[in-house]
């Protein structure tokens, strides 16, 4: 398994490798530990772990890319890896998310804290880092903005079964029309997909990130108003297809909510937009709300 972190202190080899060896519970002489200065004839290639370590600019100092091999056990996620090793090497730890937006990070503190953060890489031909905000206050970063990062909810992977299925059913029936964008089938499967997310979320009380943007909860609202709305462009088979995904999100929304007095509405659609058309789910609310 091959784990990619950051620190934001330097990292002597030594240091490295005494970490990898406590975390993973292996002989110190298994690790080998190697920077740009190492001999590569003299590593030892069959070692359990093996780490390749870079000195970085900015606010993380030192790279770490390093292999474990499988018949290490247990072999850590990379979350769990990454705390065991901001302790046992006193450093803070940074390690990609899932998402797919370069600057989405993990941040693991000594003291146990992991939280997320937001990692900017300039364009010079060597690199410089800064680390621009994390979620949570970070002892050894007291110069970083301590704020949410919208961006990261939004991209968060979740899953959609009802309207994968549905998805998938149209695929079969119209491959063309289901794939082309702005057609009526490919907004009725986004939109489905967007309410979708939402209630999943609300279901698992927005797990992992523990809030969920005021904006991003409006346009899902939304995108539920454009399925009540874009009903009459599909054929009265797919209506049905659509209808029976809705219910179950529907019921369970309607379920993890409680009836809102006006204020929600307000603030989600503002003062010029109270008096148009929206579907029930616009007088109902998050108990407590998520933002």
């Amino acid at each position: 398994m091959t784990y990619n972190f950051l620190t934001v202190q330097p990292l002597g080899l030594g240091t490295v490798t005494a970490a990898l060896a406590q975390c993973l519970s292996v002989h110190a002489h298994e690790v080998d530990v190697a920077d740009e200065t190492t001999d590569q004839d003299l590593r030892n290639w069959h070692a359990l772990v093996l780490c390749e370590t870079a000195r970085v600019r900015g606010d993380v100092a030192t790279s770490l890319d390093i292999y474990v091999q499988d018949s290490v056990r247990p072999q850590p996620a990379e979350r769990e890896l990454a705390s065991a090793f901001a302790r046992a090497a006193r450093t803070v730890v940074l390690f990609p998310t899932e998402e797919v937006r370069p600057s989405a990070y993990w941040l693991a503190a000594e003291d146990g804290l992991v939280t997320r953060t937001r990692l900017y890489e300039s364009d010079d031909e060597e690199p410089r880092y800064t680390i621009d905000r994390v979620e949570a206050p970070v002892s050894g970063l007291p110069h970083v903005t301590v704020a949410r990062i919208p961006e990261v909810v939004r991209e968060l992977k979740v899953a959609t079964p009802l309207a994968d299925a549905f998805a998938a059913h149209m695929h079969r029936l119209h491959p063309e029309e289901a794939s082309t964008p702005g057609t009526a089938i490919w907004r009725a499967r986004s939109y489905l997909g967007a309410w979708e997310k939402l209630v999943r979320q609300l279901e698992g009380s927005w797990a992992p990130s523990d809030w969920y943007p005021l904006d991003l909860y409006r346009e899902r609202l939304e995108a539920r108003d454009q399925l009540e709305r874009g009903r009459a462009q599909l054929p009265y088979h797919h209506t049905v297809l659509l209808q029976n995904a809705l219910k179950p999100l529907d019921s369970l929304f309607a379920e993890l909510t409680i009836e809102d007095a006006g204020s929600l509405r307000k603030d989600l659609a503002g003062p010029e937009d109270t008096d148009s058309p929206h579907g029930w789910w616009w007088n109902r609310r998050p108990d407590p709300l998520p933002w």
